[in-house]
């Protein structure tokens, strides 16, 4: 079964190198491969192109949907191990929409790049088979919280967060846009007992003035939690563009 990308543009994958923008890797060259499809419909989505398609009636912001045609794309395990190999990067990050939705395909893809660290961004509703998991070295998982818009009994599944918070391997990365959401993740932090350290918080926004506003009153906050802060350095550096 071929794999289900993204497009940076009609006919071409989104598979690039750059910077990582967020999160523990922030600043760390990596090659990016973005999957389409998603299980969750966050209305901030930033990258809706994956699953917000024309005839899909789940709110985002803009309420704009998108021609599936020109924004999927299938290829082959084969090829798009070649594309990531040209980068010549030594970590692979996978990112979406919900990458864990082609856990099949995706496994196989990695068993032919035997040699790439690999970084997986989820949204935290689903498990990695096996097969896949043996492979990941780093789980980025960003939970939904109620201003994403998704029911708490689609976006947050105890037996899944009670995985991810006892596997070393994961970091927590919540998306923040007003001070209240915070206390949102001092209930999740209570009950999961996330490690030390293995918690950052990311203003929510697609535009730097945005992102800096929000980190003026997010800071303080991290500060008397003990948990780390996110930027966004991608649109800092790019704006809010495909393939970067």
């Amino acid at each position: 079964m071929p794999l289900t990308l993204a497009t940076q543009a009609p006919g071409e994958p989104e598979i690039f190198a750059s910077l990582q923008g967020e999160g523990p890797s922030a600043g760390r060259p990596v090659a990016f491969l973005r999957l389409s499809r998603c299980n969750l419909a966050c209305q901030w989505c930033d990258t809706a192109y994956t699953w917000h398609f024309e005839g899909d009636n789940r709110p985002h912001r803009d309420d704009t949907t998108f021609d599936r045609k020109a924004n999927q794309l299938m290829l082959s395990e084969d090829e798009v191990a070649q594309r990531i190999a040209a980068l010549g990067q030594d970590r692979l990050v996978v990112t979406g929409g919900e990458p864990l939705l082609q856990a099949g395909p995706l496994a196989k893809l990695l068993d032919l790049l035997p040699d790439i660290a690999v970084e997986i961004e989820t949204n935290g509703t689903v498990a990695a088979p096996p097969r896949l998991d043996v492979r990941i070295d780093q789980y980025n998982v960003s939970p939904k919280l109620a201003h994403s818009g998704n029911p708490a009994d689609l976006a947050l599944l105890p037996e899944r967060l009670d995985a991810y918070a006892t596997d070393p391997r994961t970091f927590f990365k919540f998306v923040i846009a007003q001070p209240d959401d915070v206390d949102e993740v001092l209930a999740l932090a209570e009950r999961y007992r996330f490690r030390p350290g293995h918690v950052f918080l990311m203003p929510e926004g697609t535009d730097s003035a945005t992102i800096r506003q929000r980190e003026a009153w997010l800071a303080p906050l991290c500060l008397e939690h003990g948990w780390r802060m996110s930027d966004r350095l991608h649109i800092h550096l790019y704006g809010d563009t495909r393939g970067t």
